[in-house]
């Protein structure tokens, strides 16, 4: 194998592989590990502290059960697996968990959390809608103190302002990586496919920042060494929510429609803004939710997502879009019908898969990626 098929090839094992990749920092370290809900946490917090921030994003084919107890059954798929696989013990690893309310099902999420999983504490965030006026931020520093005085419960220490900062410039040099990633991967599609992607960018829930950065910056090093490559197929941009099944990656593989670029709250949205540098730390990560733009998720009343999508698609010469929208989730619902007429009206072709991780058949989705690759 070459360097970069060994790298690669480990981060796909990590993204496959969590309980065991958190175990390893466990065992390594003698610290802690804290779970981060979506859809944005403060996990610059939790890496000040000494611990090692867990994504619990739910998991694909899993079964419900437990879950039901606690959630209607047109609850979206992610929090009810997240449910139960925490009332399974999952994620017994974990010695807190960060739940932010970013809308009514996720304040749910943390509730029942708080109610059924006894032994691990459940950390309460709200951000607020109106982001962009001063009080918005002030009101979200209020929130990141609490969750701040929340972890240092858990690590038994106080969080320093300078940890804070140094974790701050820790997490942007990982986004800033993970930019150049996406874009090396969208000029070099042959070398990178489907799978691959979106492993690289799931194992970094899974690791310290640093040496995720380490690890995809020598892939990143590997990929400039190549020409850049021409791809027979169709060059697609994803959006959504959250599409880490590799059942439906590699459906769409066999119909040759390749990833170049994506805007799914699981994946590109977590790193392509930064945290700025404010006169204190929790202000600068307060202010970081001002900024973004084109989440279903940040009040933006001009609903500029849409035309970002139709943007990034022209930049990265794709000819269609993937709307993933996760099932029953109202937030990315709303979304929809504008992000798609921009699309649309952009000249792009756009296909909706729907995205469930309980256990399920996959042949609609199957047979709608089918058809939109002969559309192309």
């Amino acid at each position: 194998m070459t360097t970069i098929d060994n790298l690669i090839s480990e981060l796909e094992h990590i993204a496959e592989n969590p309980r065991e990749a958190v175990a390893d920092y466990l065992s390594k370290t003698g610290s802690k590990a804290v779970g981060v809900a979506p859809v944005y946490t403060p996990e610059e917090l939790v890496h000040a502290a000494g611990m090692l921030p867990v994504g619990i994003w739910g998991g694909q084919n899993v079964t419900l059960d437990l879950a039901k107890q606690y959630f209607p059954a047109f609850c979206n798929s992610v929090v009810f697996t997240c449910m139960e696989l925490a009332l399974k013990g999952t994620y017994n690893q974990l010695s807190a968990a960060i739940i932010p309310g970013m809308d009514d099902t996720l304040i749910c999420l943390g509730q029942n959390w708080k109610a059924a999983i006894k032994d691990i504490p459940f950390i309460t965030l709200v951000y607020p809608q109106n982001r962009k006026l001063s009080a918005g931020v002030k009101y979200l520093v209020s929130e990141i103190e609490n969750v701040k005085k929340e972890l240092e419960k858990v690590c038994g220490k106080e969080i320093s302002e300078e940890s804070i900062f140094d974790s701050i410039d820790i997490y942007n040099e990982h986004r800033k990586t993970m930019r150049e990633f996406v874009e090396l991967a969208a000029t070099h599609p042959n070398s990178i496919n489907n799978v691959q992607r979106s492993h690289i960018i799931k194992s970094a829930y899974f690791m310290l920042k640093e040496e995720h950065t380490q690890k995809v910056k020598l892939i990143n090093d590997e990929l400039k060494k190549l020409p850049e490559e021409k791809y027979d197929g169709h060059k697609i941009i994803t959006t959504g929510f959250i599409l880490d099944s590799k059942e439906i990656l590699e459906i769409m593989e066999s119909n040759a429609l390749r990833i170049v670029g994506d805007d799914i709250a699981h994946e590109t949205r977590q790193f392509r803004t930064d945290v700025p540098r404010k006169e204190n730390a929790l202000l600068s990560i307060a202010t970081q939710w001002s900024e973004i733009e084109g989440c279903s998720f940040a009040y933006d009343p001009f609903r500029i997502r849409g035309k970002m999508v139709a943007k990034l698609a022209k930049d990265r010469d794709a000819e269609g879009v993937v709307f993933a929208l996760l099932k029953f989730c109202d937030t990315e619902e709303y979304d929809a019908p504008i992000l798609l007429d921009d699309i649309h009206d952009a000249g792009l072709k756009a296909v909706t898969i729907e995205i469930d991780q309980e256990s399920g058949s996959i042949e609609q989705i199957r047979t709608r990626l089918q058809t939109f690759a002969e559309m192309l």
